[in-house]
């Protein structure tokens, strides 16, 4: 994948509007969109079945992206083009599930 394309395919699925407006539910940091690497990664672990969210459930569904939390902890994944911003649905991007 080319770098810099997923961010701008999830700017196209989102309304610029919304992209500039949306933040994270628990902390309000600013969201940007995941590149391919992160994407990428996520859904290798997801398909060795080793991705949890943050509350506890196996993440099991390819994720086509997301929106990273400013502090790069967390991402939020989009579904049907729409920003799943749901804290305990959050998918951390390294450690612990529950690390906060």
């Amino acid at each position: 994948m080319v770098p810099g394309t997923e961010s701008a395919r999830i700017r196209n699925m989102i309304d610029k509007e919304l992209l500039e407006i949306i933040r994270c539910p628990e902390t309000k940091q600013k969201l940007t969109p995941a590149d391919g690497d992160q994407v990428a990664a996520l859904n290798a672990r997801i398909a060795k079945g080793e991705l949890t969210d943050r509350g506890g459930e196996k993440v099991i569904e390819k994720i086509d992206g997301g929106l990273v939390r400013e502090d790069g902890k967390y991402i939020y994944l989009i579904r049907n083009k729409v920003p799943v911003l749901l804290v305990d649905e959050a998918i951390p991007m390294a450690g612990d599930s529950r690390e906060g």
